[in-house]
């Protein structure tokens, strides 16, 4: 696809492209960002190198896709930005940007990104997609993965798919956050947090094309004993990330990547965060609205009686 020297080429078998022969400091016309918007719905990942954009210019950028959420906030992180911009980085504003290793609080917190998962499916109202620019890269490390849910889906056996078909999971950033520390979350933040459910099969609304829909906030599938679903789920997401469907881009400062959570997973890879600064903003589209429909006659939560020992704050 081009227009003008708008160029976008396929940079993996199964999906992801880079977008060439644009600047995003400046406002698009409407021909250019429909071809860009054509392509993120084709390709799911976009990679656009040499962006040398401000937190405003990336923000005006990203609301052209759609509102854009608040970040959450969690106990021990700072918020110094915008509170539309996600501050992913391992500078200490608090020691004058001297940087945080592993072992800092806000550093577990931060080593969630590295499960594979989906932006802000642990919300009712889950993202369409994240904007991710590299400020500052370390020389060695500090990758992100994708995997394309659209290909997972596509290569399970029809019955499968049929049985997936009116799944409903419900996901959560305690049970996730869970899986690495306790006391990640202060109880006054954890009770605003509460679980929601989650179709585990996801149509594009503009191509129909399915994928499914789990990764690390996905806790467990309704209607199913705890343990099958847990090993359902795990057995999902192993087929999702088999090499042959996984991207891994390799960052260059200024990049800026693009992605739709609707159909995609990603993670990020570790550094050395002792030695090496790693400076990344984030902005992230809001979604069209829930995935799963409520659930009938309800009076209690769906997860209660079934929370495993040892999730929570």
């Amino acid at each position: 696809m081009a227009t003008g020297r708008l160029g976008i080429t396929p940079i993996h078998s199964c999906f992801a492209a880079r977008v060439e022969g644009v600047d995003l400091r400046a406002p698009l016309d409407e021909p250019t960002f429909r071809v860009i918007c054509e392509g993120f719905q084709e390709y799911s990942v976009l990679v656009f190198h040499d962006q040398r954009l401000t937190d405003e210019q990336q923000m005006a950028f990203s609301r052209r896709f759609g509102p854009l959420e608040t970040t959450i906030t969690a106990i021990g992180r700072e918020n110094r930005l915008h509170p539309m911009l996600a501050d992913l980085s391992n500078l200490d504003p608090e020691r004058s940007g001297r940087l945080m290793g592993w072992a800092d609080r806000r550093m577990v917190y931060q080593s969630g990104n590295q499960l594979w998962h989906s932006d802000s499916s642990f919300k009712p109202v889950p993202a369409m997609a994240s904007l991710l620019s590299a400020r500052e890269v370390p020389p060695v490390g500090g990758e992100t993965e994708f995997a394309s849910m659209r290909h997972a889906y596509a290569t399970l056996p029809e019955e499968t798919r049929q049985r997936l078909e009116d799944g409903v999971v419900v996901h959560s950033i305690l049970y996730s956050r869970s899986t690495i520390a306790k006391g990640l979350f202060d109880p006054e933040r954890a009770q605003e947090l509460p679980p929601v459910r989650q179709a585990l099969v996801r149509a594009n609304p503009v191509n129909r094309r399915k994928s499914i829909y789990v990764g690390s906030h996905a806790w467990y599938v309704e209607g199913m004993p705890y343990a099958d679903s847990r090993r359902l789920l795990d057995e999902l997401l192993a087929h999702a990330t088999r090499p042959e469907c996984v991207y891994q881009h390799r960052w260059r400062q200024w990049d800026l990547v693009m992605w739709d959570n609707r159909c995609g997973l990603h993670r990020g890879r570790p550094w050395d965060a002792a030695r090496h600064r790693r400076v990344m903003r984030r902005t992230t589209v809001a979604g069209e609205g829930p995935t799963a429909e409520p659930p009938f006659a309800r009076r209690t939560p769906v997860w209660e009686g079934i929370i495993p020992e040892g999730v929570g704050v």
